[in-house]
């Protein structure tokens, strides 16, 4: 059901942002939308308290947005909350989000290695994405875990590429348990 929320209004926000040749400006407004509401728990608590009737909290709604951003994005924040879908804001939002990237195609990867990498092998990793994928831009995300022994771990939307020394030794051994040796079977 969530994903069906944040799908329908994430798609409509796109269709009006592209209609109204607005898409960069409702990007920025939806980011910074994102950042309040990621910020201030107390306004999900509020926004969500079944004691608060639905017109405060399109009050509240309106309070703190109408006149800082655009009205189609305060009209659909106030349909939202006016629907009961205040939980799912921050993935319709963030859905959005996704969308515009994907039609400027930016993408976003998250890199997990062992150890931090340089800024000339982030730089070489980042050109490396760019030839191999549909994208002209990379948002880059790094992690280190040191348990991935060497080697690292690459993560574009919903396709992953382990190329981590712990993922090798993990398969290695899966296939040496398959192996079974049979007493008397040895060449001499």
């Amino acid at each position: 059901m969530a994903k069906l929320v944040s799908k329908t209004y994430g798609d409509a926000l796109f269709e009006v942002a592209a209609e109204s040749r607005k898409m960069d400006a409702f990007y920025e407004e939806v980011c910074s939308v994102c950042a309040v509401l990621k910020e201030n728990a107390e306004l999900s608590k509020l926004m969500t308290h079944p004691k608060i009737v639905k017109e405060e909290k399109i009050q509240i709604i309106e309070n703190i947005f109408k006149g800082k951003i655009s009205d189609e994005i305060v009209g659909l924040m106030r349909m939202i909350v006016d629907k009961g879908h205040f939980g799912e804001l921050e993935s319709v939002l963030e859905y959005f989000i996704t969308e515009v990237k994907e039609s400027k195609q930016i993408g976003t990867a998250y890199v997990t290695s062992a150890a931090a990498l340089t800024d000339a092998q982030k730089e070489q990793l980042t050109k490396k994405l760019i030839q191999t994928t549909k994208y002209v831009e990379f948002e880059m995300h790094y992690d280190v875990d040191a348990a991935l022994i060497g080697g690292m771990v690459i993560r574009i939307k919903d396709r992953v590429v382990d190329s981590s020394i712990r993922t090798k030794l993990y398969d290695l051994s899966r296939e040496l348990s398959k192996i079974q040796l049979k007493v008397g079977e040895c060449a001499p």
